[in-house]
């Protein structure tokens, strides 16, 4: 997936709000036990202004929620944000989703203000797309029939309004609001215009398939390849990211009509063709582990920068061969991406011996790109899969520093592995983390001489919203008797 992140404004790690933001288990203590006005006003900051980087992947909506109950704080300026004239001029789903979404948590808890707040926005707000997601899972049939008709009436009775309600049920992500407006006795209408805009959906899907521009049966190499390098399809922005999943669809079909035969043009392509069509041999050969393939994509290295070169690095970390391991052994040491790439193949793929090389890579990427850097995360499972037990002082400088809560959680697995302390330290605050995955590493070694750890176990066992692995912890945790989880020493790993 190319996700594409934005640059928060993240404050200081040692402050209430740089913990907030960066969804640390600290940030929930600190703010409670912090004057109430200051927590407030520190939580609303996150609700209002969306901390993450990468909104799609990192959480922060359940570990919000559960603080603004804490300090029954109240939803003034969630609706003014929600409601604010921008609403209409920035209609971004990064501009509410997270308040939605903490919303959404809230009225599973009960709170029906929330559930209100979340009915209002559906009918009258930019991002009702979401809003109604939230309300399908957790809002009773009653209340859905009743947004049917607003909803509706977003999409006039035009060609135009009967096309955008097409597209958006193509994009439903739950839908069960939709089958509870076309079965609505009170609104007979809903279920004629609801069934004509399925139909044209389908119409529309079944257009595209039959005047797809791409390859088809019978294509050679030669016509795959010049068929990388062409226009994108009418519509599609010309971005980096169309144009590399251009490269990766175009080795696929190279994997569907090459042969011996044709070894040779694809040689010939991965050492001097243009861009795309390069990129796509060297994806293609490097799939099939090639002799050549090493060598070609160390050429594609030799010059500038360049997109040829990025491709070639992501077709390098693709390979799984002997060779390829090997070959990494040899770049780690390099300053560019192929040895960024390669210390991340050591650190996934390599032995014991590569401990000092991955420890290294881990050093130098903290030092030159800072703690939040995307190319730590393999370095940072590497090291933990390793048990470099000498990295520990790098990990918990990234563990405190970084503002992406996925890193953090890698990073406590790797503590986990490495520092002894980290039982009674890090892990005690993780059970209170923003990320499922963390909470489970800490329910699994949070010492249990800290009185807080048993009693936070517990909420966690009885709490409706935690997810399922984190509760399955727990419960070995909680067990009385012989066993998983029975005799062993705090903090050690149960089970």
């Amino acid at each position: 997936m190319y996700a594409e992140y934005v640059d928060p404004d993240i404050a200081p790690s040692g402050t209430l709000l740089g913990l907030l933001q960066r969804g640390r288990g600290d940030g929930t203590l600190h703010a409670l036990a912090a004057p109430r006005p200051e927590a407030l006003a520190a939580l609303r900051h996150c609700l209002l202004h969306d901390p993450r980087r990468d909104w799609q992947v990192e959480h922060r909506s359940l570990y919000y929620a559960r603080l603004h109950m804490e300090l029954d704080a109240g939803f003034d300026e969630i609706e003014q944000h929600l409601f604010n004239a921008e609403d209409q001029l920035d209609t971004g789903e990064e501009r509410t989703g997270l308040a939605l979404s903490v919303l959404g948590h809230l009225a599973s808890y009960g709170d029906t203000g929330a559930l209100r707040l979340l009915r209002r926005y559906a009918e009258h707000g930019a991002n009702w797309q979401w809003a109604l997601d939230e309300l399908a899972v957790r809002d009773d049939d009653a209340g859905l029939r009743q947004l049917g008709p607003a909803i509706l009436a977003r999409f006039p009775q035009t060609p135009q309004g009967d096309s955008e309600l097409a597209t958006a049920l193509r994009e439903v992500f739950e839908p069960r609001p939709w089958r509870l407006w076309a079965q609505d006795p009170a609104h007979p209408g809903q279920y004629e215009r609801l069934r004509r805009a399925r139909e044209q959906h389908s119409f529309d899907r079944w257009q595209r398939q039959l005047h797809s521009a791409g390859p088809r049966p019978g294509w050679s190499v030669r016509e795959v390849l010049s068929w990388a390098q062409g226009p994108l399809a009418p519509g599609t922005a010309d971005t980096a990211q169309a144009q590399q999943q251009r490269e990766a669809a175009a080795a696929r079909c190279l994997a569907a009509v090459a042969g011996p035969e044709d070894r040779a043009d694809l040689l010939a392509a991965a050492r001097g063709g243009p861009d795309a069509s390069r990129a796509a041999a060297l994806r293609y050969l490097a799939e099939r582990a090639d002799p050549a393939a090493l060598d070609l994509i160390e050429a594609a290295f030799a010059g500038a920068p360049s997109p040829v070169a990025e491709a070639a690095q992501a077709a390098f970390a693709r390979m799984r061969s002997i060779a390829a391991l090997e070959r990494a052994r040899q770049w780690v040491r390099r300053e560019d991406g192929l040895g960024a790439e390669a210390a991340a193949m050591l650190a996934c793929r390599g032995g014991y011996q590569d401990a000092d090389a991955v420890l290294a890579a881990l050093r130098r990427t903290v030092r030159a790109e800072g703690p939040g850097s995307d190319a730590l995360c393999p370095l940072v499972d590497g090291v933990g899969r390793l048990t470099v037990g000498c990295a520990a002082p790098v990990l918990r400088h990234i563990y405190r520093e970084t503002a992406s809560s996925q890193l953090r959680g890698r990073t406590a697995r790797a503590l986990a592995a490495t520092d002894p302390s980290f039982a009674g330290s890090f892990a005690i605050e993780c059970l209170w983390d923003c990320e499922e995955s963390t909470r489970e590493i800490a329910a699994r070694y949070a010492t249990t001489g800290d009185d807080r750890v048993v009693a936070r176990l517990r909420r966690l066992a009885a709490d409706p919203a935690e997810e399922a692995g984190v509760q399955s912890a727990v419960r070995v945790r909680l067990s009385p008797g012989p066993g998983p989880g029975a005799g062993h020493t705090p903090g050690t790993m149960a089970g």
